[in-house]
């Protein structure tokens, strides 16, 4: 596990969280926060962070077992998925809606955070229907939704819809009315990614508008759901060097202090996560402590510009945690950080009485493309420089079963094992760039004599991998420099994977044991 964000002299440093926890919102329930993010094609989806002081988080679940149309996610789907989910606590209920821009929007809801959680249930079917946010309003007892549009599947783009929904969540009442129109705002372009609140008679969208790497977070209040609004700028980069700041939610302690939490863009990182202070001016110009006021704007972070370092929240001190990385594997089974990039299979991942993760090597036509695998076990890559290493096994006697340890994005490099066609097993090292569209050798394979290797990937400034292996003889670097990317939305990832050439029968397994991320 790498900590960080907490300074252990009652300040933090941002991010709060250093990978890709990408779109992120938070909700508070007594003395716990809770936060969720995008997942997009990975399951489990729908991540749940837990928190007491919005700086040490660790991962809980996840709300979604599967993702739906189930059909549709047998195959890697790196970009699609869940976008932009938003969690709210309502009538003693957890509910998460998020939009796929496939099919439209959903919602799951659960009594606890770590459910049992509902099926999804589709909200509004649609093309482009994305980041979606319901608000319960608590004085009139009404209900509403607002989203957003990917103008990919609709055509349409930097406006927000809202309607009036259900009180029970399940459906919409009306249409639905554009309600901000952002070109209609003079400089304001891919307006997306509304958070809906009621606060001092005004609803307030807390969203993004100009891009994730180079725009800013905008606020809306109106005194009627329907609008008009009006708007502002509450939060750019300014002088600082996190570009973007984008979308994220609004939480209130049980103190009474405001925080907001939102990410930015980092290429092969991803969207890592930062905290702001929060706080409710008269004239939009005050500080983070500036007074409050029913009548004022919200003012995010110092002056409307991101801070890097800033005093924690006025909350119970907690111990240093961040989500988990390593992991032994106890019984065969895999820790909450792990996602597979589809839905899962029965039997690619196998339990047993020892420690160490079994992987079935799953037999592939597409054995030569880790992009294209369904069957590839992840987790996001750290947002700083640090060391990923595994001892593998190689369980089969399949010529060209093979099993190893990738850095997965845009373009993949991997370093492992494979049984050759003369029965030996040989330590391979392959990559291949965005445009190719299968892998080659970046060294030229050795042997491996007793099946077995350590791997290790030291991941440097820029996300620059450097690859080593062990067969017993000590380190040896294998290879060049390999630097690892992002799919669109999506940022770098760390894979564990076994598989096969197509053919009959059981082709064997890969164990792999003592996974750890450590600082480099």
């Amino acid at each position: 596990m790498i900590t960080g964000a907490d300074l252990g002299d009652g300040t933090y440093r941002n991010p709060v969280l250093n990978a890709d926890w990408s779109d992120p919102d938070v909700v508070r329930v007594g003395d716990d926060f809770y936060l969720t993010a995008s997942s997009f094609g990975r399951a489990p989806g729908l991540p749940l962070l837990h928190s007491r002081d919005l700086v040490n988080w660790t991962l809980v679940g996840h709300a979604l077992e599967r993702l739906r149309p189930a059909a549709e996610f047998t195959v890697p789907r790196h970009d699609c998925g869940v976008w932009a989910p938003s969690l709210r606590h309502h009538d003693d209920r957890f509910w998460i809606f998020w939009g796929d821009p496939d099919h439209g929007i959903f919602q799951v809801n659960a009594p606890a955070i770590r459910g049992p959680w509902t099926s999804p249930h589709l909200v509004k079917e649609g093309k482009g229907l994305i980041d979606a946010c319901p608000l319960w309003d608590e004085e009139t007892g009404e209900a509403y939704l607002v989203h957003a549009w990917a103008k990919s599947r609709s055509g349409v783009k930097n406006r927000l819809t809202g309607h009036r929904m259900h009180p029970d969540g399940s459906s919409l009442l009306d249409e639905g009315k554009v309600i901000v129109d952002g070109d209609r705002i003079p400089g304001w372009f891919t307006l997306e990614g509304p958070k809906l609140y009621k606060h001092d008679g005004w609803f307030w969208i807390l969203a993004p508008a100009g891009g994730v790497e180079t725009g800013w977070q905008g606020a809306f209040r109106s005194r009627d759901f329907f609008g008009p609004y009006e708007e502002r700028i509450v939060l750019e980069q300014g002088d600082t060097d996190v570009n973007g700041p984008h979308q994220g939610g609004w939480v209130r302690t049980q103190a009474g202090e405001d925080w907001f939490l939102h990410f930015q863009q980092r290429g092969p990182y991803g969207r890592v996560v930062h905290l702001q202070p929060m706080s409710w001016s008269a004239d939009g110009a005050d500080g983070a402590d500036g007074a409050d006021s029913a009548d004022g704007w919200p003012v995010l972070g110092d002056a409307g510009t991101p801070v890097a370092v800033h005093r924690k929240p006025e909350l119970p001190a907690q111990p240093p945690a961040a989500p988990a990385t390593d992991d032994d594997f106890p019984g065969g089974r895999y820790g909450r950080q792990w996602q597979w990039t589809a839905n899962p299979q029965d039997g690619w991942a196998t339990q047993h009485s020892g420690d160490g993760l079994r992987l079935s090597c799953v037999r592939s036509a597409d054995a030569h493309d880790l992009r294209k695998l369904p069957n590839v076990l992840t987790q996001r890559l750290p947002g700083v420089e640090c060391v990923a290493e595994v001892e593998l096994r190689l369980d089969s006697e399949e010529p060209g079963a093979r099993a190893g340890l990738a850095v997965l994005g845009d373009s993949f490099g991997w370093i492992g094992l494979e049984r050759a066609d003369d029965g030996t097993v040989r330590l391979v090292h392959r990559f291949a760039e965005s445009v190719a569209k299968k892998e080659r050798d970046a060294e030229r394979p050795t042997a491996a004599p007793e099946g077995r290797a350590r791997l290790r990937i030291v991941i440097g400034a820029g996300a620059r991998c450097r690859f080593f292996r062990d067969v017993g003889d000590g380190w040896e670097p294998s290879g060049p420099v390999f630097a690892a990317t992002p799919w669109r939305w999506v940022g770098a990832l760390l894979g564990l994977f076994a598989l096969a050439p197509v053919g009959g029968g059981h082709a064997g397994a890969a164990t792999f044991t003592q996974f750890r991320v450590s600082p480099s």
